[in-house]
């Protein structure tokens, strides 16, 4: 595992971005390219209106046998009525029900409010609103995500596709000004800090609905109106049963017992719905099923020891699952409902790929757990009937037309069937290796399946606690935190690593190379960030631990020595950085040959120190070479090579050769709006280089306007903060 290397090199007051190279084994991280100084100010864009009939997200299918629930529907629309946003809650505390005197399980569950919250969202796309989205609200990625998704769908100004951070703050600008319609939903928030800064503005045309299991008067605050969402009524309840039953055609399986079998599951929706399904697949009658209900209430101590839920609520949940699992495990293909479900129920519960099912560690895991021992293998037909199977039972939801998100299982169906399954290090492994097997080698080619495995991963880790942590560190656990480098989310990096490096340490051990590797990822993230001191006392540590175990010349140790040396360029210590590059370029030729990738690197970022030190001659004789090896190995457009060109034209600017400056850099910037987009950061990287050749021939008025849009575009991508937006502004206030 190892991670990877940063900067080329900036002229003043500009700067340039490299792609450099990335060895990442067994999950670490590769850090490559470079930044400079440089970045930029916020000017007005016109706003854009939204095309009409725009869904982003996609809310769930509305249940069999929906039951309207006019009494809460009313409640919502006063409170939007009043330009209150609305989000749906459970109460407080919950009124006996049947005796059931209880609170909801863990702040609630199964009681509808998604539901509810879908239906508002398919009656807003009926109805013509401009733009409808579905926003699972569990984690930051996954809100910043979609707001980028609908950035892009809208044609937010300023949303390119190549930030999410940037693309997503492009979507809330817009929301603020326009006149089109929108309703935006915020499913299952289970911190109100991640959807600090994220949440949709008060509009007159535009109203956001939330739903949480929280009791958290943050969310009840600023316009938001909170209204509870409680079970069933007896009347909704029998309801509910009657619309089942009649539109599966049959209608003779609802008898007198139907209100007190409503009873004894305490009216909750989610358990409801396991019994009918179980009824309509058994065909039993409500009086048969209540009989079977009770029995098998009565023995669940047995497998759910009274600890295991405290609050009681779960127990019509747990006990329907039971008898519904006890079905589909003896319904053809046998065997596999119950070790199907326990991996399921250790996913995120907003959903993930179908096509986990058929990777060979989920049907490894089938063939090894099936409840009737066989010779024969499970196959992948079997795996996906045994899906289908229990989306007829109710246990999970197979909807194949979400994509990334077409398996989802209800939280309470999910806790319920682990508190009845013991989750061994197997079955976290299982998952773990099927959600590995699925990733895409290139996440910036299908983001949206990248963020799905990622919020799957933070479910299982959280959920398997320490068992992904033996004997070693999984893999995914390295995997998931690439990944938000790659989608441009360092904040979110930093928090992952931190968190990974700690559990490393704690359970393998400070000098273990795991979390050696944990630890420089978390500089890199650093890094990436422009926390260029916390990355330094980092990576020299990373550093002394590699020479230490493994050797000076091992590859990893040239890596941390590269990443080492990144940091010092980009803090201005040059000297010391061009020590280590010079070390590292020596020893990779040696090691990987004069064309490696990675050499290739070492030698780009030493020349990007040689021009810091303003060793131009040395620098440009680099350059050449490195420009030259990259259009021969990459390609004339690719973004490596576009790096490689943008930096000899810097030192071709530093040695006063500004006509052939300004020739390179003109072309540069075309392939970058062309091969990257218009706000790519290596685009405005671009931008900013050619205004400094331009101010440096005397076209004093077009650099400024080039670094002006070059500032502003860095201070929404990257922050005030970051230092090439400081570096970026310094250049501006003294060229005006």
């Amino acid at each position: 595992m190892t991670t990877s290397e940063g900067p080329t090199h900036p002229p003043p007051g500009a700067t340039i971005t490299a792609s450099g190279d990335a060895s990442a084994a067994n999950g670490g991280i590769a850090n490559t390219g470079i930044m400079g100084d440089l970045t930029i100010n916020h000017h007005p864009v016109a706003i854009q209106q939204p095309v009409s009939a725009v869904q982003v997200g996609q809310p769930p299918a509305l249940a069999s046998a929906f039951q309207p629930r006019q009494d809460l529907k009313d409640k919502v629309l006063a409170a939007r009525r009043r330009g209150d946003d609305v989000v749906l809650a459970q109460p407080d505390d919950v009124s006996a029900n049947a005796g059931l005197g209880t609170r909801l399980l863990a702040g609630g569950g199964g009681v509808g409010k998604s539901q509810l919250a879908a239906w508002f969202a398919h009656d807003a796309a009926e109805h013509g609103t401009d733009l409808v989205m579905w926003v699972r609200a569990s984690s930051p990625d996954q809100v910043i995500n979609t707001y980028a998704r609908a950035a892009a769908r809208v044609d937010a100004p300023g949303a390119d596709g190549t930030d999410p951070i940037a693309d997503a703050k492009a979507l809330l600008e817009l929301l603020h000004t326009t006149d089109r319609t929108w309703l935006i939903v915020l499913d299952d928030v289970t911190d109100p800090a991640h959807l600090s800064g994220w949440w949709p503005p008060h509009r007159p045309t535009g109203w956001t609905l939330a739903t949480t299991r929280l009791q958290d008067a943050t969310l009840a605050s600023s316009g938001r109106q909170k209204i509870d969402v409680d079970v069933y009524t007896p009347s909704e309840s029998v309801a509910y049963l009657t619309d089942r039953f009649t539109d599966a055609n049959q209608p003779y399986l609802l008898d007198a017992s139907a209100p007190e079998l409503a009873a004894a599951l305490g009216h909750l929706p989610l358990a409801l719905s396991h019994a009918a399904a179980y009824m309509i697949n058994q065909e039993e009658g409500c009086a048969v099923y209540l009989d079977r209900y009770t029995n098998r209430r009565e023995r669940l101590v047995e497998l759910m020891p009274a600890d295991a839920d405290p609050d009681a609520y779960g127990r019509p949940v747990a006990v329907t699952l039971l008898l519904n699992l006890e079905a589909a495990d003896t319904t053809t293909p046998e065997g596999l409902a119950r070790p199907a479900l326990a991996i399921a129920a250790l996913l995120d519960p907003t959903g993930h790929p179908d096509s986990l099912w058929a990777t060979t560690a989920f049907i490894d895991y089938l063939s090894d757990s099936r409840a009737h021992a066989t010779d024969q293998p499970v196959t992948a037909d079997q795996a996906w009937k045994t899906l289908r199977l229990l989306h007829r039972y109710g246990l999970l939801t197979h909807t194949p037309i979400d994509g990334n998100r077409a398996v989802r299982i209800h939280a309470l169906t999910a806790r319920a069937t682990r508190e009845t399954t013991e989750t061994s290090q197997g079955l976290a492994h299982s998952a773990a290796n099927a959600l590995l097997q699925l990733w895409p080698s290139n996440d910036n080619t299908h983001p949206e399946l990248a963020a799905a495995l990622r919020t799957n991963t933070t479910t299982l880790a959280s959920l398997a606690t320490d068992l992904l942590w033996q004997p070693s560190g999984h893999p995914l656990l390295y995997r998931a935190g690439t990944s938000y480098f790659d989608a441009g989310l360092p904040g979110i990096a930093v928090t992952y690593w931190n968190h990974t490096t700690e559990q490393a340490g704690r359970l393998l051990g400070d000098e273990h190379l795991h979390t050696i590797t944990a630890r420089a990822n978390l500089a890199a993230s650093y890094w990436q960030a422009g926390r260029t001191t916390e990355a330094i006392g980092l990576e020299e540590k990373v550093l002394a631990d590699r020479k230490r175990l493994l050797g000076d010349e091992h590859l990893h140790t040239i890596t941390a020595r590269a990443n080492l040396a990144a940091s010092y360029w980009q803090a201005g210590r040059t000297t010391e950085a061009i020590g280590l590059e010079e070390k590292v370029l020596a020893d990779r030729k040696r090691l990987l040959g004069d064309e490696h990738l990675h050499t290739i690197t070492a030698r780009a970022n030493l020349a990007a120190s040689y021009w810091q030190a303003g060793r131009t001659t040395e620098a440009i004789t680099h350059e050449k070479q490195v420009l030259a090896d990259r259009k021969r190995l990459l390609g004339d457009e690719h973004p490596d090579t576009l790096t490689a060109r943008a930096n000899l034209a810097a030192s071709y600017l530093q040695a006063r050769r500004t006509t052939e400056a300004i020739i390179i850099e003109e072309k540069v910037l075309a392939d970058a709006v062309r091969v990257l987009g218009n706000e790519h950061l290596h685009t405005i990287t671009a931008r900013a280089n050619l205004a400094v050749s331009y101010r440096q021939a005397g076209r004093t008025t077009e650099a400024i306007i080039l670094l002006e849009k070059a500032l502003a575009d860095r201070e929404r991508l990257l922050g005030n903060d970051h230092p090439l937006t400081a570096a970026t502004d310094a250049a501006l206030q003294e060229w005006v």
